[in-house]
């Protein structure tokens, strides 16, 4: 089957399509100053009538880090995340615009990010503000993180806008930021309990507790805990196109605790400090590709998971602070019964220890002068019970230059990036050492008086290494290999505009055109035998691509509001090797149009909330051909939630219908995902 062609492909379609986003955002800015000119011209009273009416605009539109930043930045905050149908981290960040969630599957399914088809490994997750690391393959399956304790989920494509940061922001081509709940009391509080209980198909049974407490007028802890239980069994259709079978999945049983402990306080001079302990457990089942009418699976994972981290920021005049420190101890055992060896069933562990220091100097030369030096050292090694294993070590120093001219309409920021890193081995060849310098530039151009327009553009060069796996995974074997190089451009601009005494409260819109760039991508590719593989550069990838992010809240009546959001991606990230045989073929699963709709309504203590989630068609090799093609998935989402008060305690209700028309779909090719499911939710705030 071959790809239609049709006139919104290539760069002149893209170009077009967004100089014409771009002339409807100027054009309602226009539109908005008409409106307010208008408004001027018939006031009676013409001083103080403008003038209330410009004070009534600074209380109505809050412009925050969405609408500055220099770089596209996405948010899921607070309420919207208690709207979702979302379980995890990873049910959330669906909803993003240039986002491919790899999902294989069930409760416990691997889910992995990646953003702007670059690759899962070319996005960095942060949680509090230290990235959640993983040498040995460079992923961070977003399942593992629950909502329960996140109160803010960011995306930023490129980096985050704020230079005051670790080297670790600079260092990757798009940064997921998660953010835990943070204590805040009323006035008279000192605790803050709220307890939870999720249930409903595949057996789960999700019960949660949050602890807040004000333990000094300047200290506060958080305590955290989880736990999670579900058989992930569901049925599903499988098909060859000649026939139909009904089966049901039964491998992706999961059991998981997780504990977290937050400490955080203000000192005396001013300066913050915070500590964290994170503790994580699971044992799962692992469902395989459903192929050739082979339904079940007996291979099995157990996950220990601890880490602990802090960081101290102190300002003294124009000079800040910003330390950071980790430990991080991860334990993976892998069982397959299917594979007998001399030593009986396979069975392999891994061991991977992390050591992480940071320190961010901020130097404020003028008022609209900063510059910040970020040196970052981290430690990473790797064990295993792997024949002939190569017991690797990793050291890494990042530091980081980064200036920024802040005027009163334009934004400039600048960083280069240096990183070194060396590899040691106790068996083996290891892999060379790297020196590596990779710029960024990133501009914010506010173009009329009012700050409800602006204008953005970045351009980044990164990198990421080889990971563990790339390099020295026995089955593999090792190979010289480079760094993946990328290089990325954007222009959008985002727009805003709040309406006093309207049906039509707000609005707001943010669009981005880019282009990508990937060299020397990693790749495993067959050797002498299927067993057998090897880890190669190949091939060139370019990606080209338009995000629309819109959003819109109506206030109906006093006690009705209805809220909004849409976003969509049109993207082409194609093989761009002359000398491949897939030359301007897409590469796997890359869509050219995705998007989603989100709609929320209430009434007093009640809430409605709908959620439409589209992926276009695809293909799951590089060659794109019939055999290889998967055709597009949709689902609808619904969730009723209720507030209420016994004894002056706050109840939260909640249920929730998920792939409400019981759509049969895949993510990833042979492995099916649920049809319709049901969860509901009881939430107590004491």
């Amino acid at each position: 089957m071959k790809r239609s062609k049709n006139a919104f492909t290539g760069v002149k379609s893209i170009f077009f399509t967004f100089l014409a986003i771009i002339w409807l955002g100027m054009f309602m800015a226009v539109q908005s100053f008409a409106q307010t000119d208008s408004i001027k011209r018939n006031t009676t009273d013409s001083v103080n009538k403008v003038n209330h009416l410009k004070e009534v605009q600074i209380r109505k539109i809050k412009i925050t880090k969405r609408q500055t930043s220099s770089t596209p930045l996405q948010i899921l905050s607070g309420a919207e995340l208690e709207k979702l149908n979302s379980l995890s981290v990873a049910d959330a960040v669906r909803f993003f615009s240039g986002v491919q969630l790899k999902d294989y599957g069930g409760i416990g399914g691997l889910k992995t990010i990646n953003v702007r088809s670059m690759g899962t490994n070319h996005t960095a997750v942060f949680y509090d503000g230290v990235q959640l690391g993983n040498a040995q393959n460079g992923q961070v399956d977003l399942g593992k993180f629950s909502l329960d304790n996140i109160e803010e989920i960011e995306l930023y494509n490129g980096q985050k806008s704020s230079i005051f940061q670790s080297a670790k922001g600079f260092a990757s081509a798009s940064s997921l930021y998660l953010t835990s709940k943070q204590p805040d009391f009323p006035a008279g509080r000192t605790q803050k309990i709220r307890a939870s209980v999720k249930g409903g198909l595949f057996g789960l049974i999700n019960p949660s507790l949050l602890w807040q407490s004000k333990i000094s007028k300047n200290v506060y802890s958080t305590l955290s805990a989880e736990y999670k239980n579900a058989n992930g069994k569901y049925k599903f259709r499988s098909t060859n196109g000649v026939y139909d079978t009904t089966a049901v999945r039964k491998d992706g049983d999961i059991e998981t605790m997780r504990l977290e402990l937050g400490l955080n306080g203000v000192l005396p001079d001013s300066s913050k400090w915070k500590v964290k302990l994170y503790g994580y457990k699971d044992n799962q089942g692992l469902p395989g590709a459903v192929v050739n009418n082979v339904f079940a699976f007996s291979q099995r994972m157990w996950n220990k998971n601890f880490f602990a981290q802090s960081s101290y920021e102190k300002n003294v005049g124009k000079y800040s602070l910003l330390a950071t420190a980790k430990y991080a101890n991860d334990n993976q055992r892998y069982l397959n019964p299917d594979i007998v060896t001399v030593d009986g069933l396979q069975e392999n562990n891994f061991h991977l220890q992390e050591i992480y220091v940071s320190l961010a100097n901020k130097f404020k030369i003028t008022n609209y002068w900063d510059v910040v030096l970020s040196t970052d050292y981290q430690r990473n090694d790797l064990n295993a019970d792997l024949y002939r294993f190569s017991y690797p070590v990793r050291n890494t120093i990042l530091t980081a230059l980064a200036t920024q001219f802040r005027f009163a309409k334009f934004d400039i920021q600048a960083n280069l990036l240096s990183t070194l890193k060396y590899d040691k081995t106790q068996s083996g060849p290891a892999d060379e050492n790297r020196n590596e310098l990779t710029p960024t530039v990133m501009l914010s151009w506010q173009p009329f008086n009012q700050k409800e327009f602006r204008l953005r553009s970045f351009y980044k060069s990164i990198f990421r290494m080889p990971t563990f796996n790339d390099l020295y995974y026995t089955n593999y074997g090792f190979t010289v290999l480079k760094p993946e190089y990328t290089k990325q451009y954007d222009l959008g601009f985002t727009y805003i505009k709040g309406y006093e005494g309207r049906i039509l409260s707000q609005f707001s819109i943010q669009a981005d055109a880019y282009y990508n760039k990937v060299k020397n991508k990693i790749v495993a590719v067959p050797g002498n035998s299927q067993a057998r593989w090897s880890m190669q550069n190949l091939g060139l990838v370019e990606i080209k691509g338009i995000d629309v992010n819109i959003q819109s809240a109506w206030q109906l009546t006093d006690y009705i509001n209805f809220t909004t959001g849409l976003t969509y991606t049109y993207q082409k990230a194609i093989d761009a090797d002359k000398a491949s045989a897939s030359y301007k073929d897409l590469i796997p699963y890359t869509p050219i149009h995705s998007g989603s709709f989100l709609a929320s309504a209430a009434y007093r203590n009640f809430s409605m909330n709908y959620s439409f989630i589209y992926t276009g068609e695809r293909y799951n090799q590089s060659t794109n051909n019939v055999y290889n093609y998967v055709q597009p998935w949709y689902t609808h989402d619904l969730a009723l939630h209720c507030n209420t008060k016994i004894n002056s305690r706050e109840i939260r209700l909640t249920a929730e219908i998920n792939n409400l028309l019981n759509q049969d779909y895949e993510v990833i090719t042979n492995f099916p995902m649920p049809g319709r499911y049901y969860r509901f939710g009881l939430t107590y705030n004491y």
